[in-house]
């Protein structure tokens, strides 16, 4: 469909082993449709396939079976990564493993200068991109010297300078204090609503309740999939995949099973109160 900017069809993954029956597949069928400016959350335990998932749609591997298109082009085609990976950046879990020079301008300017952005055009996208994650005053510091979380805003903004459509973040909280998780996941929102499309995968159902909607993976398939009251409301399912709930929900599923006339899927507090109140 034209407003796709992801299609995922059919697609499995193994990783080479050196005898053809300890081949363990990854990822063993799976569809997804990602449109245009939608915020897509990842959920699934260690192992369920997930950054595998990521990397196939970043181009850093090839499926074994199926297609990957982002934008149209199929990943398959080699001619195609630098376009793929322009149209749909990768941010890390640990920004460590992505921030490569010593000052913060300079490593927010590293993959458009790649590009071959010229200035001043270089010099507005850095700027820009350093004003939309709050980060433009430390412009000239070292990234050794930041926190957890602002260093993860310069690696968001380090993939904002090279312009892309979809912004795909693995787990970009994971190392984070809840101070710095705040950063951002205030900072994946406002880019969501400026239009970007965002696919995050994540641990923390505080952060997959924001989303659009919610795919949830366990052995390399995708087990649920909607909107996250729907995904949210199967509570004994999520935990046999080993997964949680947000807790206002978990509290409002065990009132319902003690005979409250409560509605399943109660995302927040306020929603449970109304609930309650009624």
């Amino acid at each position: 469909m034209e407003d796709n900017i992801i299609e995922i069809k059919d697609v499995k993954f193994n990783y080479d082993a050196e005898d053809e029956k300890d081949i363990v597949y990854a990822l063993k069928g799976i569809n997804m449709d990602i449109k245009r400016g939608e915020f897509i959350a990842i959920l699934g335990h260690n192992g369920c396939g997930k950054s595998t998932l990521a990397k196939l749609i970043n181009a850093q591997m090839i499926p074994n079976e199926g297609d990957i298109t982002v934008n149209g082009l199929n990943t398959r085609e080699e001619k195609n990564i630098w376009d793929i990976r322009k149209t749909c950046g990768m941010v890390f879990q640990n920004p460590d493993n992505q921030i490569v020079a010593t000052i913060v301008e300079e490593d927010v300017a590293f993959g458009p200068e790649n590009l071959g952005v010229p200035m001043p055009q270089l010099r507005e996208r850095v700027d820009n991109a350093l004003k939309t994650v709050d980060m433009l005053e430390y412009k000239m510091h070292s990234p050794a010297l930041l926190s957890g979380g602002q260093k993860q805003r310069i690696a968001i903004a380090g993939i904002l300078a090279m312009n892309p459509d979809c912004i795909l973040l693995d787990e970009p909280t994971a190392m984070l204090d809840p101070n710095g998780r705040k950063e951002i996941v205030n900072t994946i929102t406002r880019l969501n609503d400026s239009g970007k499309t965002i696919i995050l995968i994540t641990h923390f159902m505080e952060e997959a309740i924001l989303a659009d909607r919610i795919f949830v993976m366990n052995d390399g398939l995708v087990e649920l999939e909607g909107e996250p009251k729907a995904v949210f409301s199967n509570v004994q399912k999520m935990k046999q995949l080993g997964l949680d709930v947000p807790q206002v929900t978990e509290l409002a599923y065990e009132l319902k099973t003690n005979g409250f006339n409560i509605e399943s899927g109660v995302l927040n507090i306020d929603d449970l109160v109304n609930e309650i109140c009624k």
